[in-house]
């Protein structure tokens, strides 16, 4: 249980700080740019980091992660404080007083910072519903922008409700409802249950991926299908992102549309008919690797626009399936020492957490299952 949680977390981790300085850009722009494809750590994009995009002053790459990390961190601590399963209301009464109210480490920032001067817009949305709008737990992302946001950080309900994907997908549904509405959300729901299939005992990619298609809804089930689809011409992540092909596959289900830093006035607003890119592409990658960790999160990598958040899924994923050692251990050092944040312990308290979960669950299971006995005769 341990080596699973350490797995996803690391794995998910490493994989954000590998897709970070390359997030935004084509295929074609990240090869200009490091003179081939992306294979490890590399430096920011732009030399001049700071100024270059006022709105986003982060120092990206370097081994540095990002926020997808900070957030997916901050939930195992609300797990350790719940103890317990979660539900809108622990982002609520939990969740945003961390990001609001505690300094932590911020890597990309150099500097100790609140989590909430690291995040997002659409991850400020969350405080600024919540702690000064006073919303509805359960409706508060509806409104916001509807973006990954959700589904980047929440592999930890995943491993809570390791071995249960139906489970860990209403959970995590409930959850993100503080942060995300239509597929933003839905896509949160997905990922978790990737996430708890993949802990499964004997596991393997082609079970996490049913997972994905028979519990997805609407568009995101549909870009899911496209993509997976797609991947059967496919041999080696290379080939998918020089191809074009898992693009052409998930683009009529994306509002971002093709120049990912101009979006149009469709991009990101609810629908059914739509799906976040990210979550389609880090399947598609595990796929084509086999569930391999690195050429999932190298293909996620070098695949450009949001590619920190499909390298954290992805490795979250393919981390869950094979523990930590499918973390090359020399990245995850590196990754640790650059943005001076332990990876693992982490994933080894939330392991603790949710083993005492799952304790009660089965005590409360057995009461219930006892009760209804003696209704029955």
């Amino acid at each position: 249980m341990e080596d699973r949680a350490t797995g996803a977390l690391v794995g998910a981790a490493v994989g954000d700080a590998l897709g970070g300085p390359v997030e935004g850009w084509s295929p074609e722009q990240i090869v200009a740019r490091h003179g081939g494809r992306v294979r490890g750590i590399v430096g920011p994009f732009h030399e001049n980091w700071r100024t270059a995009r006022p709105i986003a002053p982060y120092h990206k790459g370097d081994g540095h992660v990002t926020d997808d990390t900070l957030m997916t961190h901050l939930l195992v601590e609300v797990y350790e404080q719940a103890r317990s399963h979660l539900s809108a209301y622990d982002v609520a009464e939990r969740l945003v007083p961390l990001m609001i109210g505690r300094e932590t480490w911020i890597p990309e920032l150099e500097a100790r910072a609140l989590p909430l001067q690291r995040v997002f817009l659409a991850e400020k949305y969350i405080a600024l519903r919540l702690h000064w709008g006073h919303a509805d737990p359960r409706e508060a992302g509806v409104g916001n922008a509807v973006n990954c946001g959700a589904a980047m950080y929440i592999a930890p309900v995943g491993i809570v409700n390791a071995a249960d994907p139906d489970g860990a997908y209403a959970e995590a549904i409930d959850v993100a409802g503080a942060h995300q509405s239509s597929y933003g959300r839905e896509a949160a729901g997905v990922m978790a249950a990737c996430v708890a299939a993949a802990a499964a005992p004997r596991a393997t990619i082609d079970d996490v991926l049913s997972t994905a298609s028979r519990l997805a809804k609407d568009g995101t089930r549909a870009a899911i299908d496209a993509v997976l689809e797609a991947t059967a011409s496919i041999g080696h992540w290379t080939e998918a992102v020089e191809s074009g092909k898992l693009r052409r596959a998930v683009a009529p289900y994306d509002t971002v549309g093709e120049d990912y830093r101009d979006q149009g006035l469709g991009a990101r607003r609810p629908s059914r008919l739509h799906a976040i890119e990210e979550l389609p592409i880090a399947l598609a990658m595990l796929a084509i690797a086999g569930g391999d960790w690195r050429d999932a999160v190298l293909g996620g990598v070098n695949y450009g626009r949001d590619s920190d958040s499909i390298a954290t899924m992805a490795g979250a994923i393919a981390g869950t399936l094979g523990g930590r050692s499918a973390v090359p251990a020399d990245l995850c050092d590196a990754v640790a020492s650059a943005s001076r944040t332990d990876l693992v312990a982490p994933g080894e308290r939330l392991a603790a957490v949710a083993m005492e979960i799952r304790a009660a669950d089965r005590a409360r299971t057995a009461a219930a299952d006892a009760a209804f006995e003696e209704l029955m005769h």
